[in-house]
């Protein structure tokens, strides 16, 4: 098994929490995303994976692309631990909590929307980070009520141990520090990372611990 990565991407951070997690040896192959105008926009990567993103995942000769789908396929294919409940409606509220950052916080935060904002719309950096911060604040806001007021919550957010929702939650509130988004507001999340960075599963994952940490 192969996984293309790159230390810093959310993306590629929570496969590798969910790896980790299920005790799966992957050789780690980097696309670094700022090297040589970025090495995922290279015709020997984009043949690999035309989209031009990490993670990519190589299992068996087959090709999976999307982080949430590729830790979906480790769930099916390695049960163990599961990283979705067995109840549909366990398994639904994960997976909306997964997809709210991933889908809703993410995207309009990651790298290629931001070289847009600056270079192509040329708007300044202070501009680009109110805009990152707008939105972080506001999905994290809606994340922290959901997860409060919910007696699915435990140590994680859903229940008491980890799942693919947390794979997504950790990357996600490293990357608002970088930003210098205010994290006071949202306890719960803070909470719920805490307990998660306390296993060596997601210690591991963690950026400054990679090979092509730099």
């Amino acid at each position: 098994m192969k996984l293309y990565t790159y230390f810093r991407s959310s993306a590629a951070w929570r496969v590798r929490i969910a790896l980790n997690l299920k005790g799966i040896a992957a050789e780690q192959l980097p696309v670094h995303l700022l090297r040589n105008g970025g090495e995922q926009k290279q015709p020997a990567y984009l043949a690999l994976n035309p989209q031009g993103l990490v993670p990519a995942l190589e299992d068996d000769d087959h090709l999976l692309t999307q982080s949430l789908a590729i830790i979906e396929y480790l769930d099916e294919t390695h049960p163990e631990p599961p990283l979705l409940p067995r109840d549909a409606l366990g398994r639904a509220r994960v997976r909306a909590i997964a997809q709210s950052i991933a889908c809703e916080i993410h995207p309009l935060n990651n790298l290629r929307v931001l070289g847009y904002l600056s270079g192509t719309l040329g708007i300044s950096d202070e501009q680009k980070g109110a805009w990152y911060r707008h939105w972080v604040s506001t999905g994290f806001a809606a994340l922290e009520q959901q997860l409060c007021g919910d007696d699915a919550s435990g140590r994680f957010c859903h229940g008491d141990t980890p799942t693919l929702a947390d794979c997504c939650l950790v990357p996600q509130l490293f990357n608002a520090r970088r930003f210098e988004v205010d994290l006071s507001p949202y306890p719960t999340l803070l909470r719920i990372e805490t307990e998660c960075l306390a296993l060596e599963a997601f210690a591991a994952a963690a950026p400054a611990r990679q090979a092509d940490a730099v």
